[in-house]
């Protein structure tokens, strides 16, 4: 029996020194670091890849990029700004002061939307005839890209 006992013993720190141990196992498209390969990329170069933008297609989309991220981060600090505010009126109770935080909170986000269509509006003023059709497609796939992902940015297009 005590032979038993101490053989379970020693499985048993096996199989913690394994679990301990062991790394991760992880999808075959996950480099180190635990994201996706196309991960690296990012949306830009997706974009870029998808369109077939040439190298003066480029320098004005990351144009269109840098005005874009202004206009975005300006109204994110607003909205933290706004949201600080709001869960300050939990201690104070004013409820007038909620309601009008939150309708703030709304309008911030819809210039957020729009922020982002007129992004997209900008990148399809600088394709030329014959990419439309891949702008059409990338469309599709838009809300991704701007849909705050749990696990990682957007899943690569689907070719």
């Amino acid at each position: 029996m005590g032979i038993a006992v101490g053989g379970l013993i020693i499985v048993n720190l096996a199989l913690l020194g394994f679990l301990f141990f062991a790394k991760p196992s992880r999808p075959d498209d996950m480099p180190p670091g635990g994201r996706p390969a196309f991960a690296g990329e990012g949306p830009k170069q997706i974009i870029i890849d998808r369109l077939h933008f040439d190298t003066e297609q480029v320098v004005q989309y990351e144009t269109l990029i840098r005005q874009h991220q202004d206009a975005v981060r300006e109204t994110d600090m607003q909205i933290r700004e706004a949201k600080n505010n709001l869960y300050a009126t939990l201690s104070t109770g004013d409820t007038h002061a909620k309601d009008s935080l939150q309708n703030q909170l709304a309008q911030l986000q819809k210039q957020i939307e729009t922020a982002h269509y007129s992004h997209f509006e900008g990148i399809k003023k600088i394709c030329r005839p014959e990419q439309l059709t891949y702008f059409n497609e990338l469309t599709k796939d838009l809300a991704r890209f701007f849909t705050p992902q749990r696990n990682g940015p957007p899943p690569p297009p689907k070719d």
